[in-house]
């Protein structure tokens, strides 16, 4: 992994490389999505919808070891939510991808801040107190 960052000569590369890490982030989390809305449509699009009540994601799909077997057993729903997935860990790999780079460079300053701000997102992710 250190020899993807050494080629770089200048703040343009990383910003090129972060670029790029963005934009595999959201096209793979784009087409993850869509597949599972096509075998979602497939299975259930005849289906109609409930409009007076409100029925949020099953409690199957709000873990991560709930969707992973959803994705095995082609389940639209939970393929639908690890495309969610994906593009929420696209910009924490961002911040993670960024405190290399620094650390790289010998930036120290930007390394702690960076940290900072990435303990901050996993506290908020792991430790927080939302349901």
């Amino acid at each position: 992994m250190k020899n993807i960052f050494r080629s770089f000569n200048n703040d343009r590369d990383v910003a090129s490389l972060v670029g790029k890490l963005l934009r595999a982030g959201v096209v793979t989390s784009s087409i993850i999505a869509f597949i599972g809305g096509i075998i979602y449509l497939i299975r259930h699009g005849a289906g109609v919808p409930h409009y007076t009540e409100f029925i949020g994601a099953p409690e199957n799909l709000r873990h991560m070891p709930g969707i992973l077997k959803g994705v095995f057993s082609l389940s639209g729903q939970a393929i639908i939510q690890l495309g969610v997935v994906v593009l929420l860990a696209t910009p924490i790999l961002r911040i993670f991808f960024s405190a290399i780079a620094f650390a790289l460079e010998k930036d120290y300053l930007y390394v702690g801040i960076t940290l900072i701000v990435l303990g901050i997102i996993v506290f908020g992710m792991v430790g927080g107190l939302g349901g």
